[in-house]
This record gives C-alpha cells, sequence and structure tokens, in this order.
C-alpha cells in the first residue's frame, strides 16, 4: 500500500529497473507512477534507491537541488494524518515527496535489502493509517 492519502488509488509495488514519473492523483498528493500507466501509483518501500533524469526539483523553491539521487525513506511515521512518502538527499535533506514537481522521471536502481532482524523489517514496513 502507498501512502494513506493514496488508498483509493489503485497500485502496485515497484520493481528494479522501473521508469517511474511524479504524479498527481487528484487525491491532494504527489507520488510516482509508471509513465505507461499514469493511472496506477507505484508503491516504493523505505529503502529503495532511486536516480533521477535531472536535478531533482521541488515546489516553490528557487532552484532545483543539486542531486539526481535520493533514498526513499517515510517520515512521521507515527503521525496518521501527515504525508510520510518523502526522498533523503545524499547530504541528509529530506524532502516530501508531495512536494515535488510533477513529471520529473527516475528509475528505480535498488530496492532495500531484505530484512535480518525484527527491527530492520519494522524500518521497512510501510505506514498503514488509513484516515
Amino acid at each position: 500500500m502507498c501512502d494513506y492519502s493514496l488508498m483509493h488509488v489503485k497500485s502496485r509495488p515497484a520493481s528494479v529497473g522501473d521508469k517511474l514519473r511524479t504524479s498527481n492523483f487528484g487525491t491532494g498528493t504527489r507520488g510516482f507512477a509508471a509513465p505507461s500507466d499514469p493511472g496506477t501509483a507505484v508503491c516504493v518501500l523505505p529503502g529503495t534507491e532511486l536516480a533521477f533524469n535531472s536535478e531533482i526539483t521541488v515546489y516553490g523553491a528557487s532552484a532545483p537541488t543539486r542531486y539526481k539521487t535520493a533514498i526513499f525513506r517515510q517520515i512521521n511515521r507515527e503521525q496518521p494524518h501527515m504525508h510520510h512518502d518523502a526522498l533523503e538527499l545524499p547530504d541528509g535533506q529530506t524532502l516530501l515527496l508531495t512536494f515535488l514537481c510533477e513529471g520529473q522521471e527516475a528509475t528505480v536502481l535498488q530496492l532495500p535489502a531484505k530484512p535480518t532482524s525484527i527491527e530492520a523489517a519494522r524500518a521497512q514496513e510501510r505506514v498503514t493509517f488509513a484516515g
């Protein structure tokens, strides 16, 4: 399942090599979709590595970030009515996915390793609040 704000949108899990595009799903949030299937949200696991085709751009920023790579994270996990999907940039800065400009393209480079402990498994679980 993707972020709670996409719970009413058709979705599928991300796979290595997937081409993704930041998309507005008409639910008040943005997320990833495959360019070939823009109506289906692609759910990314925390820890997934992404490479963007160009520098990552955020609405309202004066300029794009200087980065083309990021690691998908979920933040504010204990707060149910907030956006959780985020990107961690190489400098440690975290950007909420919903603030990314639409139409940016990325490739899934690597999925997170299979967890070897309960703590690691919990870190990879997606937030499941449904409002």
